[in-house]
């Protein structure tokens, strides 16, 4: 099994239930972990062998440039993105967390996780 990552993806988008902060817009943090088992036992130095990060990427700064009201919105949609892309993933995590979220008092992040096991 090999687990291919992603941590700290930063994007500046326009998510949130209330309309000031899809007006303001803010900052959040995307992390994929994604594990496969490759189809041969030596990936061979082939990307084609592997699951490309660079795609995990580009996949969250798509979702990314769309609003939505909920980051469970965001985050189902970038970890059905992936999974269309690359179906043979075993299991997924795609957590997304909003940045000095507007809350009474002071808070770093706030964030969910969607967790995606296909057997």
């Amino acid at each position: 099994m090999i687990k291919v990552s992603l941590y700290g993806a930063e994007f500046f988008a326009r998510h949130g239930f209330y309309k000031e902060e899809q007006i303001l817009g803010n900052y959040f943090v995307v992390n994929v972990e994604a594990c496969f088992e490759p189809k041969s036992v030596n990936i061979n130095d082939d990307l084609n062998n592997t699951l490309n990060y660079e795609r995990l990427y580009e996949i969250a700064q798509s979702a990314m440039k769309i609003p939505k009201q909920l980051l469970e919105t965001v985050a189902q949609g970038i970890a059905d993105d992936i999974i269309l892309q690359f179906p043979y993933i075993n299991t997924l995590e795609v957590e997304v967390k909003k940045l000095n979220p507007p809350l009474k008092g002071k808070v770093a992040a706030s964030g969910i996780t969607v967790y995606i096991t296909n057997n």
